[in-house]
C-alpha cells in the first residue's frame, strides 16, 4: 500500500493480512497509487531477530518499549513480543512480531511519529483537539486525552452540516488555517452510540488498554480538507447534565494551544525514535517549537476564544454546541481579523 500525507510518502507491505488492512482503514484518506523515493515499512509476522540487535544498555525508556541507538539504526523492543530496525537515514522500518495486534499498533505509532516530524519541517503543526467545520469556518475543541473529543466529534457528525477535519489531531499552518488529518475516531468501549457495527473494530492497545474505532469509511465522505479560523473552544467537563458556552480571553486560548500544540501534551510523540538525535536535529526541533507557537498565536487571534462546559449527556452537548455554530455561520459570530 501506498500513503501520500502531504508529501511524506510511504509503502507499506506485509504479509500479514489484519494488520495491512487496519493500516489501510486509518489512512485511507492518503492512500494512492503511486509514490516516488517512498519510506518503506516492512512488518514481518516472524519472531523477532534479536541476535541482530546491539548488546549495549537502552537509552530510551516509554512505558511500551524500551531502544538503542548503534550508528544510524534504532532498536525498539516491545516487552520481548517485538522488534522494530528504524533506519535513520532512509527513514525505512522493519518491525517483526508474531501479535498481528502489535504489528499494527506500533506501525501506526511509527508512522505517526515520522508523519510529524516531516510535518513540523513543513511548518505544518498538530494540534491536539477535535475539529469541524461548517461554512468553511473551524471550530476547535481542546480537551485532555480521554476528555470526549471523538464523543463529541461522533455526535456532531449526526449533523448534515458538520464537515471533519480531525477527531484528535488537526494540523496549523502559518495562517492559522486548519488541515484536515482524519485517520479514525476512537472511542472508549460502551460510547459506540448510535454507529452501526459494521463501521467499528476493536483494539487492544499496548499502553492504554482496548479502544473502539471507528472507521474511515462511516465518515469518508464528511471530510473537510481545510477551513478558516472560526471558533476555538477551551473545552471542561462537569458533572452537570447541561453544557455552557461562555467567552473565554486570549490569553487563556493561548496557554490551551501552548499545552495542546507547542508541546503537544496528549499528542503522540514517538520519543523511542525522536530522542536519538543530534545536537543539530536536537536545536531543530527547538525551532519547530516555536514555529507551533506562532501558528497556534496565529490561529487563537484569528478566532473567537470561548470557554465549552460540557456536561453529562452527549446529545444535549452537541444539540448547544451546533445551535452556537449555526448562530457564527449565520453571521451572528463572525470570525474576526487580528
Amino acid at each position: 500500500m501506498n500513503f501520500n500525507i502531504y508529501g511524506y510518502q510511504v509503502e507499506v507491505c506485509s504479509s500479514q493480512a489484519p494488520a495491512l488492512d487496519s493500516l489501510a482503514s486509518d489512512f485511507a484518506y492518503f492512500r494512492v497509487e503511486e509514490v516516488k523515493n517512498p519510506v518503506l515499512v516492512e512488518l514481518h509476522d516472524q519472531d523477532p531477530p534479536y541476535e541482530s540487535a546491539p548488546a549495549r544498555p537502552a537509552t530510551v525508556y516509554t512505558p511500551r518499549n524500551v531502544s538503542v541507538r548503534d550508528g544510524q539504526l534504532t532498536y525498539v523492543d516491545y516487552s520481548g513480543r517485538g522488534l522494530a530496525i528504524h533506519d535513520r537515514r532512509t527513514g525505512n522500518c522493519r518491525i517483526y512480531s508474531r501479535d498481528p495486534e502489535l504489528l499494527y499498533e506500533a506501525a501506526y505509532l511509527f508512522l505517526l511519529s515520522q508523519i510529524a516530524e516531516f510535518l513540523d519541517r513543513r511548518r505544518l503543526h498538530r494540534i491536539h483537539a477535535l475539529a469541524i467545520s461548517m461554512a468553511g469556518r473551524a471550530a476547535l475543541v481542546l480537551l485532555p486525552m480521554g476528555g470526549g473529543k471523538s464523543v463529541l466529534g461522533a455526535e456532531l457528525l449526526r449533523y448534515p452540516e458538520v464537515k471533519l477535519l480531525s477527531d484528535d489531531a488537526p494540523l496549523v499552518d502559518r495562517e492559522g488555517r486548519l488541515h484536515c488529518f482524519p485517520l479514525r475516531l476512537g472511542l472508549l468501549p460502551g460510547s459506540e452510540g448510535q454507529i452501526p457495527p459494521q463501521a467499528l473494530r476493536r483494539i487492544n492497545r499496548m499502553e492504554f488498554g482496548p479502544k473502539i474505532l471507528v472507521d474511515y469509511t462511516y465518515f469518508a465522505d464528511r471530510v473537510c480538507p481545510q477551513a478558516e479560523p472560526g471558533v476555538v473552544f477551551l473545552g471542561h467537563r462537569s458533572f452537570s447534565r447541561n453544557c455552557a458556552i461562555l467567552p473565554a480571553g486570549l490569553g487563556a486560548a493561548t496557554r490551551a494551544m501552548i499545552t495542546n500544540c507547542v508541546v503537544g501534551l496528549g499528542l503522540f510523540q514517538g520519543m523511542e525514535f525522536v530522542l536519538h538525535g543530534s545536537l543539530g536535529e536536537l536545536a531543530g526541533k527547538a525551532g519547530a517549537a516555536w514555529s507551533r507557537f506562532r501558528n497556534s498565536l496565529r490561529l487563537v487571534r484569528r478566532s473567537r476564544n470561548y470557554d465549552l462546559i460540557l456536561g453529562r449527556d452527549i446529545e444535549e452537548n452537541g444539540r448547544v454546541v451546533m445551535q452556537f455554530l449555526r448562530g457564527m455561520a449565520s453571521g451572528k459570530l463572525r470570525s474576526p481579523e487580528r
